[in-house]
């Protein structure tokens, strides 16, 4: 039996959802997110807290009952506080920067990488090597932090690459004569 979905789901003041035709719709200071229900899970509003019970009582209900839970739950805190995710680029000559919707990466290759930021994302560049991605879907903000990161990602002799801030890449020695 899922666990999860027995906690409830805080709002917050300032988060409003509404839940209308099998869509749950969650609007905050940081944006407006929506999702559909799984037609296996029933969302009851009591107050300031939502509830997910399964409809029915198989396994598969009962696991869809904590997943929507969470997802609701990652909804509700990226409306009212957002997600970010920080990448480091590590290497000599290796660079970031934002051009309007565009981050440019210098890489080591020999063409700049230019990657579209999507709609609904923020990148911002502190320095030339600190990429940090922020939005208000959480899946979203993961996405396009492990989209940038495949451009080049850290490799195991020397460490150069596109790393998540608190990844630790662990280094082999080099080959011996």
């Amino acid at each position: 039996m899922s666990r999860i979905a027995n906690n409830p789901v805080t709002v917050p003041s300032g988060v409003d959802i509404k839940f209308d035709q099998g869509i749950v719709r969650v609007k905050g200071a940081k944006g407006e997110l929506q999702m559909p229900l799984h037609e296996s899970v029933k969302m009851d509003q009591e107050g300031e807290a939502l509830q997910f019970k399964a409809v029915n009582e198989t396994r598969q209900a009962d696991a869809m009952s904590g997943t929507m839970r969470a997802l609701v739950n990652n909804m509700v805190i990226g409306v009212s506080q957002g997600f970010e995710k920080k990448l480091t680029v590590i290497g000599v000559g290796y660079r970031a920067a934002v051009q309007g919707k565009n981050l440019n990466l210098t890489l080591g290759f020999s063409h700049p990488v230019v990657f579209a930021i999507p709609e609904g994302i923020t990148i911002e560049t502190p320095s030339q090597t600190e990429v940090v991605v922020k939005g208000a879907d959480k899946q979203k903000v993961g996405q396009v932090a492990a989209e940038i990161r495949a451009y080049r990602p850290p490799e195991p002799y020397k460490g150069k690459g596109v790393r998540y801030t608190d990844e630790h890449v662990a280094k082999k020695e080099a080959k011996k004569k």
